[in-house]
């Protein structure tokens, strides 16, 4: 503690840039200082001895940023994603699916594990949703997304404090309870489930930082409902989820709740994008905000504004080396709603069918199948992460 407080005291972190440039606006100011290597962060643990010679803020520049793009179903924000990431030189992460909970580290998809589990068991992702909203395990399906997107933006957060490449992400845990009610005022969701999941969401959120900014693709009802066929893919024109009511509901939460919301800790950048947009235009708008005046005090700025290094590491610690931890916020017992309850001799039946699977009879990183003898016995890091079976 004595040699943390030293370091607090002759440490003090450099003003972090608040602007934004694309990477053409780069190019024309010339050459940028070297900065340290990324640190392997999915490899390593960022300890309290290394943070006294690498420096979080060393590898910061006008551009570590987290950028949450956000918008209706449909809209095209993971292509919009992409030109963005490209035209600023950052990380781009699209929206995480249902393939990171069901397909393990070693390719194996739980899903063909189905005919051999109970109904209820088996395996319901989003094309299950498009087809059979009210499905038994719709609600089930929601918060395991939420529990996605959660870990997801963890990642999200470790990426940026250890390279200092700004990230722009897909959706955010932040936006993810507009599923939620618009699942809840079609009867997709009971009630009961819906109170579950405001518990876990109140009880996980406060461990976030929240985005520096937020760029939101908008498009009316219609002008959705009209891509949806453009598209023609048969489980979305013939979805009995892409209704009217369901995304005129997630339409109004994204507006006037999660927007205004955020809008108090976060830039916000909004598009009319009903007939597509230009990626460039958003650069240009994102070049010309004007976020170097806030105050460091100010709510917006306050999740990445530390006056020592010592925060800086500590911030980066826990993102870095404590994602299980932080994930176990999801351990609460959701025992008031039927639909997301297992009864016990069926959670018996998939967990031995889970652990039994090819890639799961061995921790993560230990199974000889995969791993040479030198690799196991030098393995420093475990992936981190969360049990499906919780």
């Amino acid at each position: 503690m004595a040699l943390t407080n030293v370091q607090k005291i002759l440490f003090r972190a450099p003003q972090s840039a608040r602007h934004i440039t694309g990477r053409a606006l780069q190019a024309s100011l010339g050459p940028k200082p070297q900065k340290p290597a990324p640190f392997p962060y999915k490899e390593k643990d960022y300890t309290l001895l290394r943070s006294m010679f690498d420096k979080t803020t060393s590898r910061f520049d006008e551009n570590s940023k987290l950028i949450v793009l956000e918008g209706p179903v449909g809209i095209g924000k993971t292509a919009v994603g992409h030109q963005l990431a490209d035209l600023l030189g950052m990380h781009f992460m699209p929206d995480i699916t249902m393939d990171a909970y069901y397909i393990n580290d070693y390719g194996y998809d739980m899903r063909k594990l189905d005919p051999q589990l109970p109904v209820n068991c088996r395996s319901f992702d989003e094309r299950n949703f498009l087809e059979n909203p009210e499905h038994f395990n719709a609600a089930s399906f929601q918060i395991i997304k939420y529990k996605l997107r959660y870990a997801h933006y963890i990642d999200a957060i470790a990426h940026l404090l250890n390279t200092g490449e700004g990230v722009i992400i897909e959706r955010s845990p932040y936006s993810d309870f507009a599923f939620v009610e618009a699942m809840y005022k079609c009867k997709y969701m009971s009630k009961a489930a819906r109170e579950m999941y405001y518990i876990l969401y109140k009880h996980a959120m406060p461990d976030l930082l929240h985005p520096h900014l937020v760029v939101y693709l908008d498009a009316p009802v219609p002008r959705l409902l009209e891509l949806v066929k453009e598209r023609k893919l048969p489980h979305e024109v013939n979805s009995k989820a892409m209704n009217t009511k369901y995304l005129e509901t997630m339409d109004s939460e994204l507006k006037y709740k999660f927007l205004r919301e955020i809008s108090n800790r976060s830039d916000v950048l909004v598009y009319d994008w009903s007939e597509g947009g230009d990626a460039e235009v958003i650069v240009e708008d994102l070049e010309r905000l004007d976020i170097d005046n806030y105050d460091e005090n100010d709510p917006k700025v306050q999740d990445w504004s530390y006056s020592r290094e010592q925060y800086w590491a500590d911030v980066r610690m826990k993102y870095t080396n404590d994602k299980e931890e932080l994930i176990s916020n999801f351990n609460v017992p959701l025992v008031d709603a039927p639909e997301l309850l297992i009864p016990g001799e069926e959670c018996e039946i998939l967990t031995h069918a889970w652990f039994k699977a090819e890639g799961n009879t061995h921790a993560d990183g230990y199974d000889p199948k995969y791993h040479s003898f030198t690799e196991i016995l030098f393995k420093n890091k475990s992936k981190k992460g969360w049990s499906p079976i919780s």
